[in-house]
């Protein structure tokens, strides 16, 4: 009699438990790097779609690179993010939208990335703002700007 009410217990406490745990969020990579398959001084992948809650961790696969976003070209009220140079960084996202990324040193050069959070509903500001970006990186942006839906 006392094993079953064991199971009894532990049942009720694993019904009332199990329903609160948090969903699991999931990581994703994107690499930092001096050269990739798409040329000199990318981040690959350049363009990531994630769920809210997810985070990318950005890793420094090469020397001398960072990730940090772009003001002005984050979702209004969202936090923005610097890492240091050589050192992976982890962000989390929470607010949908398009989080445009750059390596500070090698932005002249190209190296700019798009995180898209469920949806691009910036992606009109966006695409508003790339004017005021170096030639290379304004076409890289453009380019992946295509990519957000």
């Amino acid at each position: 009699m006392r094993s079953l009410l064991k199971v009894v217990a532990t049942s009720a406490v694993l019904i009332v438990l199990v329903p609160a745990a948090p969903a699991w969020a999931n990581q994703w990579e994107v690499k930092m790097l001096n050269r990739g398959a798409t040329g000199p001084m990318v981040f690959e992948p350049a363009f990531i779609k994630i769920a809210p809650g997810d985070s990318v961790k950005f890793v420094a696969s090469d020397k001398s690179h960072n990730a940090e976003s772009i003001p002005g070209l984050i979702p209004a009220g969202a936090a923005p993010f610097k890492g240091k140079m050589n050192e992976d960084i982890v962000v989390p996202f929470s607010k949908a939208g398009l989080y445009a990324y750059k390596c500070l040193p090698h932005m002249g050069m190209g190296m700019v990335g798009i995180v898209e959070v469920k949806s691009a509903g910036n992606k009109d500001d966006l695409a508003g703002q790339t004017a005021k970006l170096p030639p290379l990186a304004k076409a890289k942006f453009d380019k992946l700007l295509l990519q957000a839906k």
